[in-house]
Parts: structure tokens; sequence; C-alpha cells
């Protein structure tokens, strides 16, 4: 007779078989319990990672474990985490898995970033268990090699690092400026395609920069990093003047080898931060490859081309993206120009449409915010202030078109003309004081009441014909990245996301901000908006407001279609809690279940990975439940069929159950049997205008007016997906088939992958991102 028993683990177990559960069911459901969290804490008592992880490595159900059972999806990931950790050791556990699952051993071993972990005690448990499998003796060797590339490189970048030790932080960034007009921008702003001036891939060096930055932040003293005028001009003489004043002098020795030195710095992080994402993490996450061994060499082995076409396929599906909502907003404005003619004069003549542009980008990032993410008109930033969402999303584009003419269409002009870098920056700071004192160094800054007296004029409107200064101040706060903060969080270790320099990149130290025109100029606008507020502002208050502005934002389009719907739907308690149903349709007998994930852009296949094995892998488990519920109360609940249009004895002839998820990585697949989509491919297909994704005016590929047959082709009546009417069916079949996505001819109707300055340069070109 089955006991009772005192470990939390052990006790579901024998609660799961005694109701019948099969045993290999009942491990797995035990696994997933403590994927999930549980036990949850009791009252004020809080249970701790380390305490939930010994409870369960010390469970007879692990203990007892049968090989077969190793293989489940439940168990691999729960000894991957195991050997991801420290803490708590089991002891014989790996040596007992690498003789009877070697498989889901090295499964595990890859999952759990191993690779880059070799003085974890559970590498030295690895070791010990290789005599029980060639295989995983193998695997061993295999993560050998990788520690001697890894260490090698570290080495390298702790060595360049050395050279560099006594700069301050501001000093590092007057070199990266240096470095960035030499490398990263573009020498000619007259074209489409922008090309950078060096084979140094954009996004590559940015993380790189920012990896630089958290080095010297972690190890500045707080008075070095609230700037004066006095120290920004100490910085300045020692370090830029030299360089672009004073070039061919003894005096600027020190600045050109700390430039050198600087350079040396930027490949060797680019380089660790390669092998990191195209080795390390590809190791590790892409199921696509595998790595073998060939001597001290590894050699990279394709074994699932459909794995990595899928994570290809996702990045297109963003370019495209990135250009329907831009058709979007110009729809839009087009619309709000023949309201109020007015709106399309915006500043000065001669900036008229560069500002015009700049309207155009913050009403295409407003939209996406506003429809795929749910974000309301009026957000709040980090200080607690209420922020206009369009005007925060208008005075960063206006920034950047600023920066991009002033700044670095500007310096390719004068690079062009005299064919050296340096002369170039020279002539544009020296041009800028001529033309009314203005700063047209490499980097900017300013004190932060100027800064908010800049860009007040960027808030007006008809009620406030002067502009609004504390809403200045509070755009500023939202765009802002607190140097001094963050200094301090990571000299103390704490834990916390570091902002990416396109996703706050007003830099803060203290009363003077600092911007980098070569960030500024060419970043990703919409995606430094969604980041900023999905990604480092995740746990503002307004999160869960904004997820059922999204579920609610779907009912509509699906009202509109005729479907009946029903919201945030919370079945009656029972043992098996299913939890709130976030959205139930019906149309035609046939039913919709869809639960919504709102996320932010990840931008690797290790954040990809964490995404599938946690937020979806755990959504597919709660749709099980949802689904069993709603179909009991559809059986029992004569209220509930009444809110969902069926009459008595009639029941649903279909049911289709989606995830429908504001991020586009593992872009149907499914979860716990149910498929996976994006929020953004149901709102195109209940809209019926996907005709957008194929840039139907050749606009954003530079051909407007020149291919009369492309406009044809991508009209709006040729690519209808209901040619015989909606119906729920082919809604289904629809997002089923991805008909959504669909090309005619894909080496001429897809959109330019080429990345123009101010749009999607955030993936395409990710140091990871296969998808190129």
């Amino acid at each position: 007779m089955l006991q009772r028993a005192t470990n939390y683990y052990d006790d579901l177990f024998v609660r799961l078989i005694g109701d019948g559960v099969p045993q290999r069911i009942a491990v797995e459901r035990v696994a997933t319990a403590y994927l999930d969290g549980k036990p949850l804490p009791v009252g004020k008592k809080k249970i701790t990672k380390k305490e939930r992880d010994g409870l369960f490595w010390a469970s007879a159900v692990v203990k007892g474990c049968p090989p077969d059972d190793w293989g489940g999806e439940a168990m691999s990931l729960a000894l991957a985490r195991y050997l991801g950790q420290e803490p708590v050791a089991a002891d014989g556990l790996v040596t007992r898995v690498a003789r009877e699952a070697p498989e889901t051993l090295i499964r595990a071993v890859r999952h759990a970033g191993l690779v880059l972990n070799p003085h974890s005690p559970r590498r030295f448990e690895l070791g010990q268990a290789a005599s029980e499998s060639e295989a995983v003796a193998e695997i061993c060797r295999v993560l050998d090699l990788f520690a001697l590339a890894h260490r090698e490189r570290v080495a390298a970048v702790e060595a360049q690092k050395a050279q560099l030790a006594e700069l301050s932080v501001f000093d590092l960034l007057i070199y990266a400026s240096l470095y960035a007009f030499e490398v990263l921008v573009p020498r000619d702003f007259k074209v489409k395609a922008l090309a950078l001036p060096s084979r140094v891939d954009l996004e590559l060096a940015w993380d790189a920069l920012g990896d630089l930055l958290a080095w010297k932040l972690a190890e500045a003293n707080a008075s070095s990093l609230k700037l004066t005028d006095d120290s920004i001009g100490r910085s300045i003489a020692r370090h830029l003047r030299p360089i672009l004043f004073e070039s061919g002098t003894a005096s600027a020795g020190e600045a050109l080898r700390n430039l050198r030195a600087f350079h040396a710095l930027m490949d060797a992080q680019i380089e660790l931060n390669e092998f990191n994402s195209r080795s390390a993490d590809a190791f590790s996450y892409d199921e696509g490859i595998r790595f073998e061994r060939r001597g001290d060499r590894l050699e990279i082995v394709q074994v699932d081309p459909a794995a990595r076409a899928a994570w290809q396929r996702e990045g297109l599906k963003l370019e495209r993206l990135h250009g329907y909502w831009f058709h979007r907003a110009l729809d839009t404005y087009v619309e709000q120009v023949a309201a109020d003619p007015a709106k399309w004069r915006i500043g000065r003549p001669e900036n008229a449409e560069a500002n015009r542009l700049a309207w155009l980008r913050a009403l295409q990032a407003q939209l996406r915010l506003r429809e795929a993410y749910g974000v309301a008109d009026v957000v709040t930033s980090d200080s607690g202030d209420a922020v206009d969402l369009f005007r925060a999303l208008l005075s960063l584009n206006l920034m950047s078109v600023f920066f991009q003419q002033d700044f670095l269409a500007a310096f390719a002009e004068r690079l062009d003309a005299s064919g050296d870098w340096i002369v170039a920056l020279q002539r544009l700071a020296m041009d800028g004081l001529r033309e009314g004192l203005q700063n047209r160094m490499p980097v900017m800054w300013s004190s932060r009441d100027s800064k908010v007296s800049n860009i007040t004029g960027w808030t007006v409107t008809a009620s406030e014909p002067a502009g609004n200064p504390r809403m200045a101040s509070a755009i500023l706060d939202f765009w802002s990245y607190d140097m001094v903060a963050t200094a301090e969080r990571l000299q103390r270790n704490e834990p916390g996301l570091q902002p990416h320099l396109f996703e706050r990149p007003v830099l803060k130290f203290g009363a003077t901000l600092v911007q980098c025109p070569w960030v500024v100029g060419m970043q990703n606008n919409s995606t430094a908006a969604i980041n900023n507020l999905r990604r480092i502002g995740a746990r503002r208050g307004q999160a869960r407001d904004e997820a059922r502005r999204i579920e609610a934002g779907l009912a509509r389009l699906l009202e509109k279609r005729g479907f009946r719907t029903l919201l945030n739907w919370v079945p009656p308690r029972g043992p098996d809690d299913a939890g709130e149903v976030d959205l139930i349709a019906v149309l035609d007998g046939h039913l919709f279940v869809i639960e919504v994930k709102s996320t932010f852009m990840r931008r690797s296949q290790r954040d990809a990975w964490l995404h599938a094995t946690t937020t979806l892998r755990k959504a597919g488990q709660q749709l099980r439940r949802k689904v069993e519920a709603v179909s009991v109360a559809i059986a029992s609940d004569p209220g509930f069929r009444t809110v969902l249009g069926l009459s008595e004895g009639l029941t649903p002839t279909r049911q289709t159950v989606w995830i429908a998820d504001t991020c586009i990585e593992c872009d149907h697949q499914r979860f716990g049997g149910f498929l996976k989509v994006s929020v953004e491919e149901l709102l195109i297909a209940l809209r019926d205008d996907r005709h957008l994704l194929n840039d139907p005016a050749g606009l954003l590929a530079g051909s407007y007016g020149v291919d009369e047959a492309r406009e044809a082709d991508a009209s709006e009546s040729g690519w209808s997906l209901y040619p015989d009417g909606f119906s729920a069916e082919r809604f289904a079949e629809v997002i089923e088939t991805e008909a959504v996505w669909d090309v005619r001819d894909p080496t001429q109707r897809r959109p330019s992958s080429s990345v123009a300055v101010g749009e999607d340069c955030s993936r395409a070109s990710h140091e990871n991102d296969q998808r190129k």
C-alpha cells in the first residue's frame, strides 16, 4: 500500500499514482511542478531556490526514476537546471544518468550552459561520469576545447583592458565615438541601402561597446560619474582635442595610442562576443547543428536544416512587419493630414521632409505598441511621471533626424571631400562653431536643464503652443540610462537588466546628459520603444493592463467578423485550477480559445530557447486545463453557452486553440500540442491587409513609381485572404497554413533586407542571427 511521503515531490507522485496516472506521466508531472517553482510559499514562509532544488534532487522520484523516463521533456529540462546550478549536489546522479540515459545527459549538458562554465562542480561530476559512456566522454572533450578557446579570448580582452584601465567612463565614450566615426558610420547617406565602411557588424560593435561600458561602470567611483563642465573639459583636452586638432604633434601621442588600444580592445571584445554567440550559444541552443571534434578542432555539422530555416524565416517576418507598420502609419498620417492640412507642415521648410519622416516613424511605433503590445497613449517613466507616448516617440525620432542630418550625413559629406575621417570630424566641429557656436563633436553633452529646454518645442500641441517643459523632462527620463544607478548596482553585484545602448540612448551622468550621435542617428527607434517598455520595464504596474488591452483588441476585431467573444473568463475553482482564460470566441459552431502572452523582442537563440522552455512551455500546460474547463462549462452551464451564442443543445463542431505571443520567436511551433502564433499575425489576418507586408508602393525598397507591375501585384485586392468571404473555418486555415506570410515570388517580392538608417537594424544583423 502506498504511504504518504514527507517530501512534496514524493507526495505528489504518490497522489498521481493513486489516481491511476501511469508512472511515466506521473514522473513528468512531478518534474513539471519542479520547473514551475512548486511547492509555492505557504503563508510568510518562503522557499528558496536552493531549498527547492535540494528537495527535488533528494526525492525518491528522482532516485527511482526509470532509465526511459529521463528522456521526457520535463525531466530533461530539470536535469539541465541541475547542471546549471552549483549550490546543490546530488551524489551519483550524473554518473547514473550517463550510464542509463547518456543522450538525455548530453542534451541537458548543452542546455545547461556548461560550455562556458568549466569550473562548475557539475562539470567535475560530468568528468567523473565519462567512464560510463563514450558519448559522454566525447562531450567532455568537446567542452574542454570550448573552455580553452574561451579562456584564450577572455585573456585577450583582459590584456587590452589593462591598456585602458585609467580611462574614465566619459573618456571611454570619447574613444568609442572616434571609433564609431572611423569604423561604423556609413559613408554615403544618399543611397537607400546604407553600407558600413568596414566589415564590422553594427550590432556586434554596439554589443561590444555595451560590454565595455559595463566594465567601466563596475569599476568607476561615484564622483567620476557626476560630470561637470570642468571634468568634461579636461577629458576633451586630453583625449579628443589632440586627435582632432593636434594630429602629428607630440601632444597627440597619448591619445593616438589610446585610440589604437581601443581598436584592439574592440576587436578582442567582438571576437569574444562572436565566440559566445556563434559558437557557445549555438552549441547550447541551436537544435539544427551539432559540433564534432576533429583532433583539436571543432566542426559544425548541420543535422536539422528545417530548424535553422525556421530561425531565418522569423527574422524575415520581423523585417516585413516593420514595413507593415510603416505603411499602416502612412495611411493613418494621410487621413490626419486630410483632416488637418497643417500637420503636413512640421518645423522649418528645409527640415520638413525629415520631420515628416520622424512623425511617420513615431506613428509607426505608436500603432504597433498600441495594437500589438497593448500600450496606452500615456505611460509612466522610471521617475513616476506620466509620459505622452507619441510625444516621447516623436522626440526620439526627431533626435535621430537631427543627428542623421547635422552629424552623420554632414560628416559623410566632409569625408567625401577630404578623404580623411579625422579631417572630416575636425571640419564638422569647426563648422559647428562658426554656425552659432554649436557643438558638433563626436560625442554630445549638455546639462539636463538645457536639454529639457531644447526639446520642449517638440512637445507643442494645439492646447500647449509653447510646449510643456514637465513633459519634456519626463520624456528625457523615459529614454535615460542612469550611469550612477547602474554603476552602484554592478558594484554591489546585484542582479538586474542592463539597457542596450539603443534602448535608452540618453546617458545620464548626474545632472549632465550625454548622447552619441552614431547611436541615436542609426538605431531602430521602434525596437527601442518596445524593449524599453517590455524588456527593461517589464515589471511596470501598467504591464498587466497592457496584456488586457491586447486581448480586448483581438476581441474587437473578432467581433467585427461576427464572432461572439468572452474575455478573461475565470472557471469555477476545482482541484486542478485552470486559471483565467484570456479569450474565447465562437462563430458558426467553431470555438476558439486563445492564450495571450506579452513579451519583448529577443535577439539571440539563447533568449528564444529560454522563452520556449519557460513561458511557452507553461502556456501549453495551462491551455490544456483551460480548454477542459471551457468544454465542461459549455456542456453544463446554460448561461455560459448563452454568452457565447450557443443555443440549447448546440455544441461547437470544431475547436481551435492557439497561444498568441507578441514576439515572433518559436513561431508556428507547438507547445503542449497547441500552435503558437504571433499577435501581429492574428491582427493582419483579421484586418485582411497582408498586402502591406509586401511594401506595395515600393517605398521601403526605394522603387516608388518605378515598378508598376510590382505595385499592381502587391495591391490590396489581389492579396485578400478571404476571396470567397470570411468564415471561421477559413480564418483557422489562414493561421494554420501561415497564409499571411505568403509571397508569390520570394526572389522578387521579399522586402529588401538592407537596413536603412532608423529602420530595423536591431535583429537582422545580430551576431547570432543566421536569418540574414
